[in-house]
This record gives C-alpha cells, structure tokens and sequence, in this order.
C-alpha cells in the first residue's frame, strides 16, 4: 500500500466513499499468518523511528522524550510481542465440549471471523500506545479499519499509520483528515441516514463525546468500544505503607501532566494514617515542576476545579496555589478537599489531585462509591491486606472499577496481556489483551450432523419415547453430587 494515498476526504461523495474505506469487507479475509508476518515488519518499523516518533510526541503534547519512551514505545513493543506470541491461538476455531447424548453425530465448533469494518476515533494523549495497540488488534483481527487521526496530534499519528499503512494489502487501512468536523462525518448525520458504514466503533476520549457516539451507533444497532473519562480513586487504609502509597500515587498524578484516563483524581485517606501519609506527599510536591498542558483551556479548567476546592475550606500541601501561565501549570495537591467539589469529581484533565480524609475502611469506601466514573481504582494496603482484598470478589465489586491495582498505581496497566474495561460513565467494552482482541471480532457457532448418527427427524413412536425417557431418568440418578 502507498501509505501516501490513504488518506480519504472527508467530502467524498457517496461513490468515492464506497471506493475508500466502504470497501467490500472480504478484502479482511487474509490469512493469520500474513497478518502477523505485517505485524513482525510493523514493529521494527516502529523501533527504526522511534527517536522520529518521540520528536513529533514532544512537539505535539510536550511529553519529554524519556516520557516518550516509557509510556508510548515501551508498551506498543510489548503489545506487539503479545499479539506474535498469543493471537494465533486466541483467533484459532474451538470445538466445543459437553454435548448431551441425545445430540449423538453432531459436532459444534467456534469461530472466529473479523467484525467487518471498524473506525478508531484516535485520542491525543498517548498518541502512539493508545492508536497504536487499537491498530494491531483491528488489523490483526482482520478488519478493514478507518482511523480519524486526533486534531491535537495529527503529524504523530500520521507517522504512525504510514508505518502501519506499509505491507497491508490495498484497502485494509485508512484515515481521515485529522480534524474534529471529520470525525462527525465520519459517522455521518443524523438527518441524512441512520445506517452507519461500520460494523464496530472504538473511541477515546471523554464521556461527553462518548454519549454522542453511543447515540449515533444505537440508531443502527452498531457495536462500540468506549474508553471514557476515568476520574479514578485511590484509597489508603490505615494499614499501609505511606511513604510508598504517597510517591506511587504521585507519580500517576503527575505522569503525561495528568493527562491520563487512569490517574488518579482524589486520593481516599484512613484517618489514622492521614497526617503521616500527608507528610510523605508533601516533599513530592513541593518539588514538582511546571508542566504543559494540551491547551489553555485545560490549564484554565483544572485552575478553576482547584480555585473552587478552597474555597469550599480545602488547603494547597506545598502552602500555596501557582495558577497557571498560558498552558503551563504547577502539579498541585488540595488536602482537607470536600468530595463535592469539582476537583474531587475529577472535572479537569491535569495534574491536581484531591486528598480526602475518611474515618475508616468503610467510609472511604462509601466515598468512592458516590462517584460515578470507574475506569481504575488503586488500593494501598498492608500486603497481607492486600493479597485478602485482591482474592475478595465482594470488594472487587464493590469498587466496581475496570481494573484493580494494590500497592501501586499506573504501571501495572502496562502488561500487554491486561485488558481495560470501564463501567458507569467511563464507558463499555474492552481494550487490549485478548479481550480487546477478541471484542473486533464475531463468534459464529457453526454445527456438523453426521448423515448416519442422527436424531429422528419425525416424532418417535411411543414405545421408543419411553425407553428414552427411561434412559434420561437412570442418568439423572446416577450422577454424581
């Protein structure tokens, strides 16, 4: 594919469009094998232009380099590596076990087909991991894929779909202009037509936008992927370390500049261990630096959550509060916080969290729960604690959140075979790991009857109604309890 000529317009009439990514989707129908030989030669693509790559990440987000490395390169390698080893076997058919007797010569299998046509409404914030590993499982699913490349991040992303773009056959792959207009023609207008040219629908992004995905795929009944807003807790009993839940737990505030769907928002603090655990956060903050934010707006936003937290009563851990400076701003920590202020709720993209004190166990709990967005929950505990509580279905439950860390925060979610899953108001669907794969694609049962072992197509006579009827019930008693 001539990665020059994928880019479709977002004015094509309704012929081009059937020409570009409206193409048949047979074209899905390559072998795994060659799937995955692309996948080899698209991530030595990737590490011959990382240094590229992180240089375009630092001129779009700011992101530094080392930051660059970590948190974008690091994790697509990996994730490729994972799809090499383990996608073969996850895509692979699968005979299903436990027939009953009376379905005698017949044989049922699973498989597994590509979901058809997929679009990728790209995020900004981690402009290569995020589009990056949606790539690989859409492609390596064998879908047709369509990518709306994010506006903030147009040259990154750019880059990366003409590496993915080389080695797939023509019509696999293609994008759209990389603005906000093109994204909502890419699903179309309400007024014009309700059925969307896609079979599934993966998005990023807040979960403003991601109702209005989900309003516009429900008009015709098309799947989606919402990866929403996080806001996410993390709690500290009393039992914890607190010198390492407060160095753990700030290094995801600060992270990307905060810009992360799983950072944590607020922090849930036991009253026993509450000063202590102030203690050790206070140094980590009184040496953060100034970062840069995606744009104004969201520098003026978190400023704004953070205005409004002391003035409810809430108070700075470093003593003062450094409002921003065009896009810069100054990580910052408001403890004493209300959980009713914006900067609890985790209205704002940005490296300012709330530490809220709790009585005990149960109302820190209590807290988390009058919130409605669970993407990621961190759970700081005594490791005895912590191996009880990770055993514990009723508390993961109770947390309700998508993924569960104890004793850190952030970096666990980087295992290539981890998948994420919000509830509530951060979304539905999976991403990554085999559930991620598995979700851009349909399972079709198909079942074999062999021609001379066979149920009776008519209605048995009585008399052999009775023998099985028999043979049911003498199964029934001698099974085992």
């Amino acid at each position: 594919m001539n990665p020059d000529t994928i880019e479709i317009s977002s004015q094509s009439s309704q012929q081009e469009r059937e020409r570009g990514f409206y193409c048949d989707s047979t074209k899905s129908s390559w072998p795994v094998a060659e799937r995955l030989q692309w996948l080899e030669g698209f991530g030595i693509r990737i590490d011959q232009h990382a240094d590229e790559l992180i240089k375009m990440i630092h001129a779009e987000t700011g992101k530094s380099s080392w930051e660059s490395f970590a948190s974008e390169i690091l994790p697509l390698r990996a994730s490729i590596h994972w799809h090499l080893s383990n996608a073969r076997r996850i895509l692979a058919s699968r005979r299903l076990s436990g027939r009953p007797w009376w379905l005698l010569g017949q044989r049922h299998q699973v498989l597994r087909l590509p979901a058809g046509r997929v679009a990728i409404i790209a995020t900004w914030n981690y402009p290569v991991q995020l589009l990056g590993i949606q790539l690989v499982q859409s492609i390596v699913a064998g879908n047709i894929t369509v990518v709306k490349p994010s506006e903030n991040s147009p040259r990154t992303q750019g880059l990366l779909l003409r590496l993915a773009a080389e080695g797939l056959p023509d019509g696999i792959l293609t994008r759209t202009p990389a603005t906000r207009t093109a994204g909502e023609e890419l699903l179309g207008s309400d007024s014009i037509d309700s059925t969307l040219p896609f079979d599934h629908i993966v998005f990023t992004g807040s979960t403003e936008v991601g109702r209005a995905i989900a309003k516009r795929a429900a008009e015709s009944l098309t799947p989606t992927t919402l990866e929403l807003s996080g806001c996410d807790s993390a709690i500290v009993f009393a039992n914890a370390d607190a010198k390492l839940a407060a160095k753990s737990l700030w290094q995801a505030v600060v992270l990307n500049a905060g810009q992360t769907c799983m950072a944590p928002r607020r922090i849930i603090v036991e009253s026993p261990i509450y000063r202590q655990f102030l203690t050790h956060l206070a140094p980590q903050v009184a040496g953060a630096k100034s970062m840069r934010l995606i744009s104004q707006t969201a520098a003026r936003r978190m400023d704004a959550c953070v205005r409004q937290a002391v003035s409810l009563g809430g108070h700075s851990l470093s003593g003062v509060v450094e409002y921003s400076n065009q896009a810069n701003v100054r990580p910052t920590a408001i403890f004493d916080c209300p959980s009713t202020s914006e900067l609890a709720m985790g209205n704002h993209f940005s490296p300012a969290v709330a530490v809220i004190r709790a009585d005990d166990a149960a109302h820190a709990l209590a807290i988390h729960k009058t919130f409605r967005k669970h993407l990621s929950v961190s759970v700081f505990a005594s490791s005895q604690q912590a191996r009880s509580l990770a055993a514990d279905a009723h508390f993961i439950g109770e947390i309700r959140a998508g993924f569960v860390t104890f004793n850190d925060s952030l970096i666990p979610t980087a295992h290539p075979s981890t998948s994420i899953r919000g509830t509530g108001e951060s979304g539905w669907g999976a991403t990554r790991g085999e559930a991620g794969l598995l979700e851009l694609t349909r399972s079709v049962t198909v079942s074999n009857t062999s021609r001379w072992i066979r149920m009776p197509t008519g209605e048995p006579d009585i008399k052999s109604q009775r023998i099985l009827r028999a043979i049911l019930g003498g199964l029934q008693r001698n099974r085992p309890t």
